[in-house]
């Protein structure tokens, strides 16, 4: 017997940004504005997306951008979703107390009033991304945040490569995944290196999908943001932003300049591939415990 169509048009707002947060905000809200039109119900936005990528070096008067939540940027972006009647899922620099910083999705749900929000869990410290110097890990744990389109399990960039979490999120009940991102290319590297790390950072993306059999939403950003210090060649942010079906499928692309991306989600489609590929069911979790070993050896 085959599950009843359940759609929900879901929308993606793939832009670059500038150092000054006015135009860059302004940018978001158009591209909102763009997908609310179109017929959206559930719009993602990028990782940190109303500035520049700050994490390429390391530096204290940076630590002035963060906000309160609630604050300024809450007060924005919900009264728009409350406006536009839209789920909105945003990403901000929280401060949470002085000498204490998360890298934050925060949602709404049609309303000014905040629905949820998820802290980065897993926090990079690579070149260029210097993450661990501005972002204490998450401590909200893996819960997805009930909307009025359903639990989404948000998750943020470098959680992206991690298929703990997105199990987690899948186990508790999620009905979509949703990435908020920015990553890009060392524009030094060769052509060909470029490509294969777009590729794996799709593909394991399309594997949480797949693994779960859950619909995958991803934000990335765009454009070349230098690193002021000269130290770093900057990032060259890939986009590439997509929307996949329960069983890895695209459902819609973008390439690497702006775009607002716009699709349809049948959500009663992971109730079919489940009971097709039966995954959950099969689970042998009396003999998982070593998966809370830092390695085994």
């Amino acid at each position: 017997m085959t599950a009843k169509t359940q759609t929900l048009r879901v929308g993606l707002v793939q832009q670059s940004c500038s150092g000054e947060r006015e135009p860059t905000v302004k940018t978001t809200e158009q591209g909102i504005r763009e997908a609310a039109a179109r017929g959206a119900q559930l719009v993602l936005l990028q990782e940190l997306h109303t500035g520049l990528y700050f994490c390429q070096h390391e530096d204290t008067r940076l630590f002035d951008l963060a906000e309160t939540i609630p604050g300024p940027s809450t007060a924005q972006f919900g009264a728009l979703a409350e406006e536009l009647g839209i789920v909105l899922v945003t990403s901000l620099f929280e401060k949470r107390a002085p000498g204490l910083y998360h890298n934050t999705a925060v949602v709404f749900d049609r309303s000014r009033q905040i629905a949820g929000t998820y802290r980065k869990m897993h926090i990079p410290d690579d070149p260029g991304y210097y993450e661990k110097y501005y972002f204490t890990p998450g401590d909200l744990g893996f819960t997805p945040i009930q909307t009025s389109v359903g639990k989404l399990g948000v998750l943020v960039c470098w959680d992206q490569w991690y298929p703990e979490g997105a199990r987690l999120m899948a186990l508790a009940g999620a009905d979509l995944l949703l990435y908020p991102t920015a990553i890009g290319w060392n524009p030094q590297d060769p052509i060909e290196e470029q490509g294969r790390q777009r590729d794996a950072w799709v593909t394991i993306q399309r594997a949480h999908a797949v693994a779960n059999g859950l619909p995958v939403l991803v934000a990335n950003r765009v454009g070349f943001e230098p690193d002021p210090t000269g130290q770093w060649p900057g990032s060259r942010f890939w986009g590439h932003s997509f929307v996949a079906g329960p069983q890895g499928e695209f459902l819609a692309k973008a390439g690497e300049e702006a775009e607002v991306l716009v699709v349809d989600v049948d959500l009663a489609r992971s109730e079919n591939v489940r009971r097709w590929w039966p995954f959950l069911r099969d689970r042998r979790i009396d003999a998982y415990g070593d998966l809370v070993k830092r390695y085994i050896g």
